[in-house]
């Protein structure tokens, strides 16, 4: 199959795959990563780590570029992004270009790779953009970033250290004596147009200061910063023993938020494991949410509103390949898209709260001073229904994941802290959420490139659609109960060619 076709409606889980993990196209990419590498350099290894494919449009990805100099000196480690773009995309590309000033586009971007050589943080490589038209795609590597030119120096570690100096100096954290005289830097996630984490580790006292930036365009970061203050101080009065992360500092001329390290856990680890305070631990993140949701939404200032119908075209964005790689599972959850839409025309409502709007076990840290939220940045205006589900949901993946027993246990102690005084149909609503997010989830957090994708997504498409007859049930609007598995037969047998 060629370049085109693979980019098509007419794409194939080999074709993707050969793209992203061992075909001709991939190692076509590997030769001319390669290419860019200064003399001295490798590539050693070259590993994806998230994808999103849209057939039609383009194949988006993210790799890890393991790299070894001639002289044996240390492995490093380089985040990039690779995106394959079909053929009328790219025209599309082009007719934009044409509407720019190209010359001062140009400008921007050779402005910032010669920033990024004089720094030193181009090295090994030679160039930190290459369009490849015989491939079809366009790579970009970190630090380079148009959208984000403040990203080069906030890789740069002497400026680290200097920006470090004056937060510390100003009095914006708490250890005044945790400055490093060195630090490792490390991009820890880098995607290109849309966000950027940094990590600073120091070389001389790897045992305290590590700092996160979370690097942001335009005024997000102030308002980021402002959010995770108010949270914080909130949870302190109301969180019984649940915390959230605060930042260090704000730098405006960087547009760049600090935090500290955090020294634990993720919940989606901690649950891995058995622990006897575990039903505790559950029943305590309920009583934080239920009070994030009593967070007086005046206080943060302007929300952006977020409803099921706006969280609807969130999950056909994330599920825009199943019609194309798994086309009976993308008909089942266009149907449990519209089913979702009708039952909660039924349901009750209330008026909106402050949300988390992205309340997932990556969010929540047990460490040793008890458990700590994270990652605000997607707080909206909405039903608080939206992150019971999303917590909800987010455990059947997990659990599913790590064939862990108990999935149902664990959310009823969840449930049992945030339930007192609660009204019923927010439950009920939750309910809704959980199945429309699981079915999110088996679109976002499944990756292409696994080779069990296909069976782990119509597993959790087949949960989904459960959960969704299960509440249709409760509520007198089925009768009989349907699985995907069902389906896919019905599907099979109505397109059978004859």
């Amino acid at each position: 199959m060629n370049m085109k076709d693979s980019l098509s409606e007419r794409a194939t889980l080999e074709g993707i795959h050969g793209m992203l993990l061992a075909g001709e196209p991939h190692l076509a990419l590997r030769r001319e990563l390669s290419a860019l590498l200064s003399p001295s350099n490798t590539l050693d290894q070259f590993c994806v780590k998230h994808a999103r494919f849209r057939p039609g449009h383009k194949l988006r990805a993210n790799f890890d570029a393991y790299l070894r100099a001639e002289n044996g000196s240390k492995k490093t480690v380089r985040a990039m992004e690779a995106t394959w773009r079909a053929p009328k995309e790219r025209e599309k590309e082009n007719d934009k270009d044409k509407t720019k000033d190209k010359a001062k586009h140009a400008v921007d971007i050779g402005g910032i790779l010669e920033e990024a050589i004089r720094r030193g943080v181009a090295a090994p490589f030679q160039q930190l953009v290459a369009d490849l038209p015989a491939l079809g795609v366009r790579v970009q590597i970190s630090p380079l970033d148009a959208h984000f030119p403040q990203l080069v120096r906030l890789s740069d570690p002497i400026y680290v250290h200097e920006m470090l100096a004056r937060v510390y100096s100003a009095g914006n954290a708490s250890t005044s004596d945790a400055l490093s005289s060195r630090y490792e830097v490390q991009c820890i996630r880098y995607r290109p147009g849309r966000r950027h984490v940094l990590r600073y580790d120091p070389i001389d006292n790897t045992e305290r200061g590590t700092v996160f930036a979370k690097a942001y365009a335009g005024d997000n970061a102030e308002r980021s910063y402002l959010v995770a203050k108010m949270v914080a101080a909130w949870l302190k009065l109301n969180g019984k023993g649940v915390t959230s992360l605060e930042p260090l500092a704000y730098l405006p001329e960087d547009s760049v938020v600090l935090y500290p390290r955090l020294l634990g856990e993720s919940l989606s680890q901690y649950l891995q494991r058995p622990h006897a305070d575990k039903e505790q631990k559950l029943k305590s993140i309920g009583v934080a949410l239920r009070a994030i949701h009593d967070l007086p939404p005046q206080v943060i200032g302007s929300l952006k509103p977020h409803d099921l119908l706006a969280e609807i075209k969130q999950v056909n964005r994330s599920i825009f390949h199943l019609p194309t790689l798994l086309p009976a599972a993308g008909s089942i959850v266009a149907a449990m898209l519209e089913r979702a839409k009708e039952i909660n025309e039924k349901l009750p409502g209330e008026s909106p709260v402050f949300t988390h709007g992205d309340f997932i076990s990556e969010h929540i840290w047990a460490t040793p001073n008890g458990l700590v939220l994270i990652d605000f940045d997607n707080c909206f205006l909405a039903d608080p229904a939206l992150d019971i589900g999303k917590l909800l949901a987010d455990l059947h993946l997990l659990y599913a994941n790590y064939n862990l027993a108990g999935v149902e246990e664990a959310q009823d102690a969840f449930l049992s802290g945030y339930c007192p005084g609660t009204p019923p149909e927010r439950l009920v609503r939750a309910r809704l959420y959980e199945a429309i997010k699981l079915a999110k989830m088996a679109g976002r957090r499944v990756y292409v490139f696994e080779a069990d994708w296909a069976s782990r997504t119509e597993r959790l498409i087949d949960r989904a659609q459960g959960l969704l007859n299960d509440l249709e049930l409760a509520l007198g609007l089925r009768t009989r109960p349907s699985s995907l598995h069902q389906s896919l037969d019905r599907f099979e047998e109505g397109n059978q060619i004859v």
